[in-house]
């Protein structure tokens, strides 16, 4: 079927600013920028209101789960973040305790190491607890196919070793007790141990036996540490701030270096209080490169490092929230636009938008607003640059519901694309009657150029989930875009790889964001230094 341009291109449709203004050129209209301005701050205001309505403790996950994607952290900046963190004053036992459950799970040894070594403060946890008791000293082996275990084997092996101080204590289920040479002949017997009085005449009356090697031997592997996991955190926090255990701090040191930046900002980030996670944002910014190239801003993790060190700051933490929320949460935002419980802020945000629209948006008027960005604090310009590309993604998300609008989205933004079915390539500087076939016949013409210097590329675009640009469809029907129904070759990516709605939505966010960022940067060079 024959496309005609005209009729695509009759609704005006968004615009994707994805060719550079001229910046010696003709100005837009001064009155029309410093309306949008204004619009794009009222728009701020509403967005922020939308996210705090049920608290920032959501805002805040966002962050965190953003935060965690940054991929520029080495080992060893990491380990040092984090250290620092833990060893700052007022103490953090909150952030001390996520720590140090994440070690026990993924690092059961490490921790058992060191428990070993302070076995005898083991004698308060036992103390007045039969079940715990039993727990672990009730593992023992028949003496055929089972072996005793846990604390068990070591109840038994220090009773051999020191009959003479303890085999007394030794409590039997029977008639009478056994003698150490039956019991080492048939170890069995120790099945008729009566276990919780036999261990509460150990706390009593041999206290030998805590600070063992048999006993500290069977804490090594770390399996105690799940028996009453919030006992041992506790335990350990002491260890950490109160005796400042300096083998215990060499653990936390390894393994801060060794476990991925992502894991440890998923599990330890959401145990800060805010005024914490501000020290955190602010340790973070040490290590981010202020000196970005332009072209790194086409991976959405560099637009985070690009905010933190714009906004990393206490007094910009709230402009932190809001800009990872329009940059890096568009989906969850949307969701928020379109409760039911939310529908003052909603209509305020239709308004707004609607105004935006009615608004001189073309590149003279955008050339301006950067112009002005220039002129603005950076972290002002980035909320406005921020704010401006949600707004297109915005729009996107309403008018581009149906095969013909994205089509007609390409061609009004001069992106060339064939539909990746039936390979016929339509060009906005073209003609749009040729033929199926002559469309193919010059796609195979340069693809045969092609072929031998290149292999198939993969989109330059971090497409993730976490960053909510992916499965657009939510649960309210009025956002019906699917992924399925048609997908296009674009020439963006070579014609390379097959974009639906949702993939091409996705694209056209992320290159907004980075022709921004990337103009106001050729605009002014100091902005981001």
């Amino acid at each position: 079927m024959i496309l005609n341009a005209g009729s695509l291109l009759r609704k005006k449709m968004v615009p994707l600013f994805l060719s550079e203004p001229s910046w010696d050129g003709e100005v837009g209209d001064n009155e029309a920028t410093h309306q949008i301005i204004s619009l794009l701050n009222q728009l701020g205001s509403v967005i922020w209101s939308l996210m705090i309505s049920g608290g920032r403790s959501e805002a805040r996950l966002w962050l965190c789960n953003a935060v965690s994607s940054i991929s520029s952290i080495s080992p060893h900046q990491q380990r040092e973040i984090f250290m620092k963190l833990l060893t700052s004053k007022p103490t953090k036992r909150g952030l001390a305790s996520q720590l140090l459950q994440l070690v026990f799970e993924k690092r059961p040894r490490k921790a058992g190491s060191i428990l070993a070594k302070k076995s005898y403060m083991l004698e308060q946890f036992f103390q007045g607890s039969p079940q715990r008791i039993m727990q672990w000293f009730s593992h023992f082996g028949d003496g055929v196919g089972l072996e005793h275990k846990k604390g068990a084997k070591a109840l038994s092996q220090f009773a051999f070793v020191n009959r003479d101080i303890c085999w007394e204590e030794l409590e039997w289920k029977g008639r009478h007790g056994q003698s150490p040479a039956m019991v080492a002949t048939k170890p069995h017997y120790f099945l008729d141990l009566d276990v919780q009085r036999t261990v509460e005449n150990f706390l009593e009356n041999v206290p030998e036996f805590w600070s063992s090697s048999e006993f500290a031997e069977s804490l090594k592997d770390g399996e105690i540490l799940f028996m009453d996991t919030k006992f041992f955190v506790e335990l350990f926090v002491d260890l950490m701030y109160k005796e400042d255990l300096r083998d215990l701090w060499e653990v936390i040191s390894e393994f801060l270096k060794e476990e991925s930046f992502s894991s440890l900002c998923h599990h330890l980030l959401i145990s800060l209080e805010e005024d914490e996670f501000c020290i955190f944002l602010e340790l973070l910014r040490r290590y981010i490169n202020p000196n970005m190239e332009p072209e790194d801003f086409g991976n959405p993790s560099y637009f985070l490092e690009f905010i933190i060190y714009k906004c990393g700051d206490s007094e910009s933490f709230d402009k932190l929230l809001l800009l990872n929320a329009v940059i890096n949460q568009r989906r969850q935002l949307l969701r928020l636009v379109h409760d039911e419980e939310c529908q003052d802020e909603t209509e305020q945000l239709k308004d707004i938008v609607s105004k935006m629209c009615k608004t001189s948006t073309n590149a003279y008027t955008l050339t301006s607003i950067l112009k002005d960005c220039v002129k603005t604090k950076s972290i002002e310009a980035v909320k406005l640059l921020g704010l401006f590309s949600w707004v297109i993604y915005y729009r996107l998300s309403k008018e581009c519901q149906t095969l013909g609008s994205w089509e007609s989205l390409f061609l009004s933004n001069g992106i060339s694309f064939r539909k990746s079915d039936k390979y016929s390539i339509l060009r906005h500087e073209g003609s749009l009657g040729e033929s199926e076939s002559e469309a193919d016949d010059r796609a195979s013409v340069r693809h045969k150029k092609k072929k031998k210097r290149r292999k198939k590329r993969r989109r330059d675009f971090d497409l993730d989930d976490s960053y909510g640009l992916l499965d657009f469809d939510t649960s309210d029907s009025r956002l019906g875009l699917q992924s399925s129904g048609g997908s296009w070759l674009l020439s963006i990516d070579d014609f390379s790889t097959p974009w639906t709605n949702v993939s091409s939505l996705a694209l056209s966010s992320i290159e907004v964001v980075a022709a921004l960022l990337f103009w106001n940067c050729s605009c002014s060079t100091s902005f981001i230094c």
